[in-house]
């Protein structure tokens, strides 16, 4: 009941703003203090997965990679597949992304060899150990356009990926796609916005917008009353998954992330207390 208070109590917070007012940012919560599953998939005293943390005005810090980041003049960071997460996102019952080995090519390139592989219209995931993942929409003539530091930013792609190895990423979301000519569009028709200007909380809403035209990829796209929509589902092991429900994608891509920040084993862990302390409670 904790973790539904919290969400009732910052609904009605956000309300009272306006949905206009994003600015004001909440400390994200850890799972230890967020209400969810049984991490074996099996949650015996209730009949489903639990509710998600709620991002009504934190803006993602996965735009903040110069935090601890990596210059483009450095070697590249090693980058540890096997400590990545796999996923799936589900809208109802329909599956809508899904990141697991055996769908997809997990491997990652530098930045010269991803410049041969690329398309307009195709979106780039930039990855290292321990940041947040930068997408970026490759616009053709070795160029980029991405959002970083609060801006839309047209770049080359060499210099987006600031020595981080990345991959193709066009096909994780299972979304009917925009034409190339249409994505790329979308794409340099957003150069120069900043600030408040934006409307997107971090670089892979920002990228997916631009390859699909949803809106529930911008700030504000779905109104958060109801039954949570969203389920985000992290396969543990091959038998075991945990889920999370949210009521908007906004939301559950800022959830992903973060995991994607931390680590396989960190999230691990973190369920582990949580659920020990669950155990411990109930006892």
């Amino acid at each position: 009941m904790g973790g539904v208070a919290w969400y009732f109590t910052h609904i009605a917070h956000y309300w009272r703003r306006g949905m206009g007012n994003q600015v004001e940012k909440l400390t994200h919560l850890s799972y230890a203090e967020v209400p969810t599953a049984d991490p074996n998939g099996l949650d015996t005293e209730d009949d489903g997965p639990r509710i998600g943390v709620s991002y009504i005005f934190s803006s993602d810090d996965g735009e903040l990679e110069d935090n601890g980041g990596i210059d483009k003049d450095q070697e590249e960071k090693h980058y540890d597949k096997r400590n990545e997460l796999e996923c799936a996102v589900f809208r109802r019952d329909e599956c809508i992304y899904e990141r697991s080995s055996k769908t997809v090519d997990m491997g990652t390139y530098s930045p010269e060899n991803l410049l041969n592989k690329c398309k307009p219209g195709d979106l780039v995931e930039f990855v290292a150990t321990g940041q947040y993942p930068h997408w970026v929409v490759y616009v053709g003539d070795f160029q980029v356009v991405h959002l970083h530091r609060a801006e839309i930013k047209n770049t080359f792609l060499t210099d987006a990926s600031r020595g981080r190895r990345g991959r193709i990423v066009s096909d994780l979301y299972k979304l009917k796609s925009l034409s190339p000519e249409v994505v790329v569009q979308n794409a340099m028709e957003q150069v120069g916005l900043k600030d408040r200007e934006l409307s997107w909380r971090n670089s892979e809403c920002f990228a997916a917008w631009c390859k699909f035209g949803k809106r529930e990829f911008k700030i504000g796209g779905e109104i958060r009353i109801g039954k949570q929509p969203y389920r985000l589902k992290i396969q543990l092991s091959e038998k075991k998954a945990h889920i999370l429900e949210f009521q908007s994608l906004e939301d559950l891509i800022m959830e992903k992330r973060r995991n994607d920040q931390t680590g396989r084993a960190v999230v691990i862990q973190e369920l582990a207390n949580h659920m020990n302390c669950i155990a411990e409670t109930r006892s």
